[in-house]
């Protein structure tokens, strides 16, 4: 081979290099078909700026899945998340917005099969044995009757959109034990709580790989940031009451959007 041939070899592969480093994810981004299902966590509820259309549904401009888009510009985007949405009620009111065209799915469901908002609830009103029995009903459900509803609910989105890439984001860790809170929820009622989301997000991860769908967790975006460590990206007990336990806007743009961004 003489040196001519030789470099001009090396220009091709460095030129083919760049294009597939440097164009493929922006390209895959700009023709993706991207829409975003779930519940509060993925609506933007606690963010604020939300879509008229929405209404109770609670969309937010500053969710990740807006985010997301406004950055990527995708062919298209459409989110049907819903404020309250469970994994059956994702399945019955949000599944129509997919196609076998859809190339891009994200989702967040199962917190609310759980109970999750009466579990806080509970805690915040009631005693540290209430509140801790109310925790471990719920790990129950998560670990005995969530996991079929989850299987159902990504059987659907398959279906539906047998080639899409299907991103389930799982949900934050939510006290920083031994943090800065005074006041509030005992220590020994935080650490149920947390212990409880690990729970929740172990087994959306595992049912969502045996659909063949990519989990990213949130954890460690948000560790350093959970209530009581100072700077937390997740309201507390607030009003309006909604907002209570939901990422605030920098939690969705600095912690859901970089998961999501990571995998999608």
């Amino acid at each position: 081979m003489s040196v001519r041939t030789f470099w001009a070899s090396v220009s091709t592969l460095a030129i083919g290099a760049v294009a597939v480093l440097g164009l493929a994810q922006p390209a895959s981004a700009a023709g993706a078909n991207y829409v975003a299902l779930g519940d509060s966590y993925s609506s933007g509820v606690g963010a604020g700026s939300y879509t008229s259309e929405s209404g109770d549904c609670l969309r937010s401009t500053k969710s990740y899945p807006y985010l997301w888009a406004a950055a990527n510009a995708p062919s298209s985007f459409t989110s049907v998340a819903c404020s309250g949405a469970t994994t059956s009620s994702v399945s019955s009111g949000q599944l129509g917005a997919l196609s076998s065209s859809t190339t891009l799915v994200s989702v967040t469901a199962g917190g609310n099969d759980v109970g999750f908002a009466d579990v806080m609830q509970t805690c915040v009103l009631q005693s540290e044995a209430t509140c801790v029995a109310r925790v471990n009903t719920a790990v129950s459900q998560a670990q005995n009757t969530l996991p079929a509803k989850l299987d159902s609910l990504y059987s659907g989105i398959h279906t539906r959109s047998p080639q899409a890439h299907v991103v389930v984001l799982g949900y934050p860790r939510f006290y920083k034990l031994s943090g800065s809170c005074i006041a509030g929820l005992t220590e020994t009622e935080r650490g149920a709580i947390n212990n409880a989301s690990e729970i929740l997000n172990g087994v959306i991860a595992k049912r969502a790989a045996n659909a063949g769908f990519t989990f990213s967790s949130v954890v460690d975006e948000f560790t350093g940031h959970e209530l009581c460590s100072g700077d937390p990206w997740l309201h507390s007990v607030t009003l309006p009451i909604t907002n209570s336990y939901h990422p605030k806007a920098v939690g969705q743009s600095n912690g859901y959007l970089p998961a999501f961004r990571s995998v999608a």
